[in-house]
């Protein structure tokens, strides 16, 4: 259960920096920082979730579903 809202929390940072490298491209201002910063931010969220996902499988924490035939 723990590690499913961790991925949650992960999946809503990621969502968070992805609106606010929108802010910073729509806004054009300098002193905001460049969009990169935040899009390299949603980049390693991704990397994370997947790493994480990859280690609960491979030790139990979470299943996969079956397959469907």
């Amino acid at each position: 259960m723990l590690i499913k809202v961790i991925l949650v929390a992960l999946v809503l940072f990621m969502i968070v920096n992805l609106f606010m490298a929108m802010r910073v491209m729509m806004k054009n201002d300098p002193k905001d920082g460049p969009m990169s910063k935040y899009i390299g931010r949603r980049v390693l969220t991704s990397v994370i979730i997947v790493v994480l996902i990859l280690i609960a499988i491979g030790t139990g924490l979470i299943s996969p579903n079956p397959r469907p035939y």
